[in-house]
């Protein structure tokens, strides 16, 4: 083999090493930055499950929540219907106080609705009684109606 073509190979085998070992560090580095990146990746995923986490239990405290049944108790006797099967999975005491006091409502708006001319009044106590019970519930705060509220509570405590 002449000098020419010796130094033409161990050129050649230098630059094969050189290339090597620049393969060799950029493959450090690609793992030294997938590391990191897997080590903030995983990060993330928990923080995520972390908020998620917490998202969820505020959904169940508000849908479990005593003042959501107690506002639906309000919405005419299908919202009572629906909050009564609401507050029957889960009892709140807010939820039952508000029950009971809009099955006392309606059943005197329902006896009342029958007598001629004074139903008319009737129902305007009756929807003051209900208002002023709808705000107790946006409130959160039990607040028994100026009628017969503490009778509802004790002739209606089954529920």
């Amino acid at each position: 083999m002449s000098d020419e073509n010796k130094d033409l190979k161990d050129d050649l085998d230098d630059m094969i090493g050189d290339a090597k070992e620049s393969a060799k560090k950029a493959g450090e580095k690609i793992t030294q930055k997938a590391s990191e990146l897997a080590d903030d990746a995983k990060e993330l995923a928990s923080d995520a499950k972390e908020k998620a986490t917490e998202f969820a239990d505020e959904a169940k405290e508000v849908l479990s929540d005593g003042k959501n049944i107690a506002i639906i108790a309000h919405l005419t006797i299908i919202g009572w219907v629906i909050a009564l099967i609401m507050n029957s999975n889960n009892k709140t005491e807010l939820g039952s106080f508000y029950i009971r006091q809009m099955l006392g409502l309606l059943i005197i708006a329902f006896i009342t609705s029958w007598i001629p001319i004074l139903n008319f009044l009737i129902f305007i106590v009756l929807f003051i009684a209900w208002l002023m019970s709808l705000i107790g519930a946006f409130g959160g705060e039990k607040k028994t109606t100026f009628l017969l509220g503490n009778q509802f509570q004790d002739w209606f405590k089954s529920l």
